[in-house]
């Protein structure tokens, strides 16, 4: 197998811009992927078609969070062996991830496509809608198999030392999607079925294209699936779980802090939803420092340098502040620029501009949520991941977004927001200065 990056050894400052960056252009691509899907729709097909999309991706998202959530385990498990040095370890629970990830993707697929029709009327999915809805949520329940399958590839290349590769498939899904789009829409005369089918086309090749490269490249220790040990099943879920509930509290908690902008008024809701379009773009920084750190941390876990884990936690606080104030000074001067690229309601643009001014200066803080978060799972502790993102979305952020916007209006709900991010960065501090984090052993002995 070809050697890849050892984080064990070397300088950590330039393993944290070099393994984080591609990650970022990746996760760049994963965001431009959804809004070029968005604009086909919306603009070749129409608003009813582009709703339709949107009510059946809410449902693909919640069924696909619990499955992304125990890949991203992968990260965790495989770093450790590769930190261990154990090629046999390695080659053992890559075999249990990708059965173990194939039998969910198959049950959730099929449960998917048996129940579209009363899933979407149970969220009161409207008539004008419906059809087109169950179409696309059926062609992608028949297609989650790709997309499992290509994001598992680029999560476990990441977890043995490697984030430039993934970054290759992605492009190559984005770049499909954006020729496909519009010629299965349009061309064919196929609609919001052909939406769908560019979609998984697209993850399809992308998947197929990386299972060849890397079992040429041998980049991971990939062979023909076997029936894994229960011991190691065990170890998947008992990890993967908690961590797919991670995934479905932030989709529950960022519903019910729009229930909070909705009580604002029709202005609000634009200003807030083009605010959070770029809210995705303006994270990226963060979020690739947890998928980095996660991997940095495992390796040194796995071969127990502790010193060295603790130097990867201190440098990434300090790079992830430092971009992230960078962000909150080009948001100040470019906020009400941004919004317009969305909305043109001046009352919307307001809000929006005005609400990611209030918010800039916090995103450090949610920053270093994700770092010291991405450590403490390195280890292992994912049911106390999940326990303090419960106390980030639900004892902090929604409850602090709903007092303060009573108390100040919609300028309350950034304020709420952002103290949130900054009380939920200081439980998250003391849980990995003081926390038990560091007894936890996921192998045995």
């Amino acid at each position: 197998m070809r050697r890849q990056h050892d984080f064990t050894k070397g300088n950590i400052w330039a393993d944290l811009f070099h393994f984080s960056t591609p990650i970022m252009f990746a996760q760049l691509l994963q965001v431009s992927y959804q809004i070029i899907d968005s604009l086909w729709v919306g603009n070749l097909i129409g608003a009813n078609a582009l709703g339709a999309v949107n009510i059946a991706s809410t449902v693909i998202f919640t069924v696909l969070s619990f499955i992304i959530g125990v890949n991203n385990t992968t990260l965790t498990v495989l770093s450790q062996q590769k930190g261990k040095g154990d090629e046999q370890g390695l080659r053992t629970y890559v075999n249990a991830f990708v059965v173990t990830l194939s039998a969910l993707a198959i049950v959730m697929g099929v449960l998917g496509f048996v129940f579209a029709k009363p899933v979407l009327l149970l969220l009161g999915t409207p008539e004008s809608m419906l059809a087109e809805a169950i179409i696309y949520l059926r062609i992608n329940a028949i297609g989650i198999f790709f997309l499992v399958g290509y994001n598992f590839i680029s999560t476990a290349l990441r977890a043995v030392g490697n984030s430039r590769t993934p970054l290759l498939f992605v492009a190559i899904a984005v770049a499909l999607n954006i020729v496909l789009d519009p010629l299965f829409i349009s061309v064919f005369g196929l609609g919001v079925q052909g939406a769908a089918l560019a979609t998984i086309l697209s993850q399809g090749v992308s998947f197929a294209f990386g299972l060849v490269y890397i079992i040429r490249k041998k980049l991971i220790p990939l062979n023909w699936p076997q029936l894994p040990r229960w011991s190691e099943v065990k170890l998947v879920l008992h990890l993967g779980i908690p961590s797919g509930l991670q995934m479905a509290v932030i989709s529950a908690g960022a519903a019910a802090i729009l229930s909070v902008v909705t009580s604002q008024g029709e202005a609000a809701v634009a200003g807030y939803s083009a605010a959070q379009r770029l809210d995705s773009l303006f994270l990226l920084p963060a979020h690739a420092l947890s998928a980095t750190v996660n991997s940095m941390a495992g390796q040194n876990i796995g071969v127990g340098k502790w010193d060295r884990v603790k130097k990867i936690a201190t440098y990434g606080v300090v790079y992830n502040t430092v971009v992230m104030l960078l962000f909150a000074f080009l948001i100040v001067l470019f906020a009400d620029l941004g919004i317009r690229l969305f909305i043109q309601e001046e009352a919307a643009v307001q809000f929006g501009a005005k609400y990611l001014m209030i918010i800039a200066f916090f995103y450090p803080f949610l920053g270093i949520n994700f770092v010291l978060n991405g450590i403490v799972r390195a280890s292992g502790a994912m049911y106390q991941v999940l326990i303090l993102n419960l106390l980030s979305f639900w004892a902090l952020r929604y409850p602090l977004a709903f007092f303060f916007s009573k108390l100040l209006g919609e300028n309350g709900i950034g304020i709420g927001i952002g103290v949130s991010f900054m009380v939920s960065s200081i439980i998250a501090f003391l849980y990995y200065r003081f926390g038990k984090w560091r007894n936890k052993q996921i192998f045995a002995s």
